[in-house]
Parts: structure tokens; sequence; C-alpha cells
């Protein structure tokens, strides 16, 4: 995370309401930096700006909020993991074509590839395509 950057378009307002100030520049301790990687995680795995406000809401009230604030995680977590099998899929499918398109360029010929039966296909190659037209 590029500190400098995040910290100029990221909408900071009420997320540090006791953060210093010197000459006009925001002052960001050790735990507020931490912070903002935690915000910065929870921004990439898609919570929105007004749910990361309510985090470090949560967070101010202690411990009787923990376990909202592992809620919150567990929520994430899971739409990750499931961005991620979407985007492996996406990936073998890209992985099939790249190995299709070799194999046309080898024999200058996409006839000779198209006629080429599934089993007739390397392993790993079988299990890109199946991978990549799982739920079509």
């Amino acid at each position: 995370m590029n500190l400098r950057l995040y910290l100029k378009f990221m909408p900071l307002e009420g997320l540090f309401p006791h953060l210093k100030r010197v000459n006009g520049v925001r002052q960001f301790s050790e735990i507020e930096i931490e912070t903002l990687r935690v915000i910065d995680c929870l921004k990439r795995s898609g919570l929105e700006i007004k749910d990361i406000k309510e985090y470090i809401a949560l967070c101010s009230l202690g411990n009787a909020t923990l376990k909202q604030r592992k809620a919150i995680f567990e929520k994430q977590k899971e739409e990750v993991l499931q961005e991620m099998e979407k985007l492996q899929k996406v990936l073998s499918m890209l992985n099939y074509k790249c190995w299709y398109y070799d194999q046309a360029i080898e024999k200058n010929d996409e006839a000779y590839v198209q006629a080429l039966s599934f089993n007739q296909l390397p392993p790993q190659i079988q299990q890109y395509y199946k991978h990549s037209h799982e739920d079509y």
C-alpha cells in the first residue's frame, strides 16, 4: 500500500477523530497506520466506506463488540474466497486458451486443435478446460 497516495484519496473524515495535526499536516501513530492497513484490507475486500466507518465505530466501543467485528471479517473473507474462485475459473480458461493457441501456432492450423477430442488433451489442459467450464 502506498500510504501517501492512499491518504490523498481515502475519505478519512470521521475515521480518526483524535488525529493530531501539525501545521495542518496529519500525524499518524503506528496504531493509526495499522488501522489504515486494516481499512485498506477491508476496502480491497469490497467493504463500502460507510461499513468501514461502522467497523471503526465498533472498535471504539471496546470488547463488547469483538464478535460483531469478527463477523465483519468472516463475511469479507467469504466474499474474497468466492471472488478468488471466480478468478481461478478465469485463469483456467486463460491457461487453456494459451495452450490452444500455442498448439495452433505450432501446427499453423487452428483446425488441428479444434479437431482434438477432450481425451487427446494433456491432463493439465483437461483440468483447465473442465474447471473453466463448470457452472456453464
